[in-house]
């Protein structure tokens, strides 16, 4: 009969330790439950982080330049950087800064060029200019010309980033003399600033 007994008990035992066992498995598995419906709920409330804010100008660095002056203990490296920045809408800036590292160079150069805006007019659905211009600052000329819809910005290096940011999309350019940047730029925005409307040259012709 004793040994009935123990018969009985292990073999109650081994019933017994699957159901022991499976039980801390159950409550692993509710925290993670928790977690998914609490992320399911927060989707369904629609509730989303903060937006990034989309910036007003669009800035480009056409030129960055490593500048050295000659002092009593040595010489001083110095960085100077050009920036150009626009809106695509028709208005653009652009400013040189100078500073002992890249990035407060490009920095104060973008802040500077904010503060020094041009605004020019685009013609038709081409958004190109009003009529063939030519820009002249100290030895550098720079021819203008609209062109059709679908040419596209034909035009290379400081040029293509002062027109693409003013929003300018379909115009022919060559430059002629000097090929500093900065001197290209400033014969670029002499050209724009010199662009005349329909009404202005209407409203010339009628005093006439």
């Amino acid at each position: 009969m004793a040994e009935e007994e123990k018969v009985v008990n292990n073999e109650q035992v081994k019933q017994e330790a699957p159901v022991n066992a499976e039980a801390p498995r159950e409550e692993r598995r509710h925290p993670r439950g928790d977690r998914r419906d609490n992320r399911r709920d927060g989707r369904r409330d629609g509730k989303r982080g903060p937006r990034p804010e989309q910036k007003e100008f669009q800035e480009r660095v056409v030129f960055i330049n490593r500048v050295s002056k000659t002092v009593k203990g040595g010489r001083r490296m110095k960085f100077t950087a050009l920036v150009v920045v626009g809106d695509l809408k028709g208005r653009y800036g652009f400013a040189l800064g100078k500073a002992a590292e890249v990035p407060d160079a490009i920095k104060k150069a973008s802040e500077a060029a904010k503060k020094n805006l041009f605004k020019i007019e685009l013609v038709g659905k081409g958004r190109s200019i009003s009529h063939e211009v030519v820009g002249k600052y100290g030895a550098c000329n720079v021819y203008l010309k609209p062109a059709p819809e679908g040419t596209g910005i034909v035009a290379g290096g400081p040029v293509r980033a002062i027109l693409e940011l003013a929003g300018v999309q379909n115009v022919c350019s060559k430059v002629y003399g000097s090929r500093a940047p900065i001197n290209i730029i400033r014969a670029v925005n002499q050209g724009l600033e010199s662009l005349k409307s329909y009404k202005d040259v209407k409203a010339l012709r009628s005093k006439e």
